[in-house]
């Protein structure tokens, strides 16, 4: 099947898909709320995953500012009493993440630098061949985002959402907004069927949204494990189970699992 057929649409979620954030983003939410908590509380990496099962904590600085009143709570204190400036833990967490001069991409020394990336540029190719359509919308910020998926994977001008273009998931606009640029590039795609891969609850309910709005096409939600789950056998169960609770059709170990074939499987089982 030739690549302008648009047998599918594939939208890409960035964090825990495309790279390995476990020791970038999650380590500057930690290093934030442990700094904003005067080094009273450090959340583990499961204090995290609880915080963003709840489906409505996508953005990190509100995720690091919620885990700083929720500390703070829980010691007595409500949120009115705590004088916690958002500007200034924003900038914190993005000299922890990017480093020291976080408006400068060519310095980049935080972080971001050593994040491993979970794909190659041959797998887009690889579906690029075999007819799906795909493009990105992710919760990070533009600089972030394209620093990995241009200049790290080398893609050039894909679609792209991010923070930036849209609110943040699960609401469904910035997917919306991906799937008509995509639309637009690929006259052949239009009403085609989509899939959003994403690692967290917020991801897979986003195209639950987005099919109330659009009836007319399928819409589906895969997941895939964050790297940083998959070492304890019984957590990754346990989040696996919870990515199937939020409605995720399927959940995978890895994005390059989620090969054509297995989309076009998907497809074919839920025609």
């Amino acid at each position: 099947m030739p690549p302008s057929s648009g047998r599918a649409i594939a939208v890409f979620d960035i964090d825990g898909v495309i790279r390995d954030v476990s020791g970038s983003y999650r380590r500057a939410i930690a290093d934030t709320v442990e700094h904003f908590t005067e080094g009273r509380y450090r959340p583990t990496v499961e204090n995290i995953d609880q915080l963003k099962s709840e489906g409505i904590w996508n953005n990190d600085w509100h995720c690091s500012q919620e885990l700083v009143y929720r500390y703070s709570e829980a010691q007595g204190r409500s949120r009115t009493d705590i004088s916690l400036n958002y500007d200034a833990l924003v900038h914190y967490f993005q000299c922890r993440y990017r480093g020291p001069d976080p408006d400068d991409s060519a310095q980049w020394t935080g972080y971001i630098a050593h994040e491993p990336l979970l794909v190659t540029a041959a797998y887009f190719e690889q579906l690029t061949e075999a007819g799906i359509i795909w493009g990105f919308f992710s919760g990070a910020t533009r600089g972030s985002a394209s620093y990995v998926i241009e200049q790290r994977l080398g893609l050039k001008n894909p679609v792209l959402i991010t923070m930036e273009d849209a609110p943040g998931k699960p609401d469904p606009k910035g997917l919306l907004m991906a799937i008509a640029q995509l639309e637009a590039q690929h006259p052949k795609a239009a009403k085609k069927p989509v899939f959003y891969i994403g690692d967290t609850v917020a991801d897979i309910k986003t195209p639950q949204q987005a099919k109330a709005q659009q009836p007319e096409r399928l819409w589906f939600g895969l997941g895939v494990l964050p790297p940083h789950v998959l070492p304890n056998p019984a957590y990754a169960k346990g989040y696996a189970e919870r990515l199937t609770q939020a409605g995720a059709i399927a959940v995978f170990e890895e994005t390059l699992a989620v090969t054509p074939d297995v989309l076009q499987a998907l497809l074919a089982s839920h025609r």
